[in-house]
């Protein structure tokens, strides 16, 4: 099965769920996940979790095409 490539992804606090959510950026489409994780965590950590997440939704994320708001 080819890899689909997610030109871009936003990660930031979703307060309503206290968990992160994970906009990833597929053409047109735009694929929201979310994750437990510190609310303090790091935004290295946070880059690494969005990649993670977007792999195991199929699609192949760049670390430098995730911004993270704090």
């Amino acid at each position: 099965m080819p890899v689909l490539h997610a030109e871009k992804a936003e990660v930031s606090w979703d307060n309503e769920k206290s968990k992160w959510q994970v906009r990833i950026h597929v053409g047109d489409e735009v694929i929201r996940r979310h994750w437990k994780g510190s609310k303090d965590a790091d935004p290295e950590t946070l880059r690494t979790d969005a990649v993670r997440t977007a792999k195991d939704e199929g699609y192949d994320l760049a670390g430098d095409k995730v911004a993270v708001e704090v």
